[in-house]
């Protein structure tokens, strides 16, 4: 069962020539960025999920089903990337202080930096943002920020 708040409904109109351009420039965007994180990945032996769970990680521990939901995918995938991380020395299982029935999985000192190394490592991310100046990108924020509040 979805915990996500349900959608209003939206109203289906024909999108103008100029929206359809801005929808197929978004997708680019996006699969340049994963092709870039699965390249980053892939030079630290992790696949796209397991780098994505360690980003997260390395952040602050979190609950097995919070990674799932963050990571849109079923707790017992989670599970098994954890295991591998998990062997690999980048994530480990602890208690939740807040209630020791749960378990939390947190990045190691290693996680830590290779999920640092990873972030560095994004190319396509970093490099046409920093052409940009600090308006036009604080701009494309808050428009994209607009665009994930609608």
């Amino acid at each position: 069962m979805s915990t996500q708040p349900p959608r209003p409904a939206v109203r289906h109109r024909s999108a103008d020539p100029l929206t359809m351009e801005v929808v197929e420039l978004i997708g680019d965007v996006v699969a340049r960025f994963h092709a870039d994180y699965e390249e980053a990945a892939a030079g630290h032996a992790l696949t796209g999920p397991q780098a994505r769970l360690l980003s997260l990680l390395a952040l602050e521990p979190l609950p097995m089903r919070k990674l799932a939901q963050r990571l849109k995918c079923e707790p017992s995938n989670v599970t098994g990337i954890v295991d591998r991380l998990e062997s690999r020395g980048l994530v480990e299982r602890r208690p939740d202080s807040a209630d020791r029935r749960v378990k939390l999985a947190a990045a190691t000192e290693e996680g830590v930096r290779v999920a640092r190394d990873l972030r560095e490592g994004l190319h396509f991310a970093r490099e046409p943002l920093a052409g940009l100046s600090t308006a036009e990108r604080a701009s494309l924020r808050d428009l994209l920020r607009r665009m994930l509040d609608a």
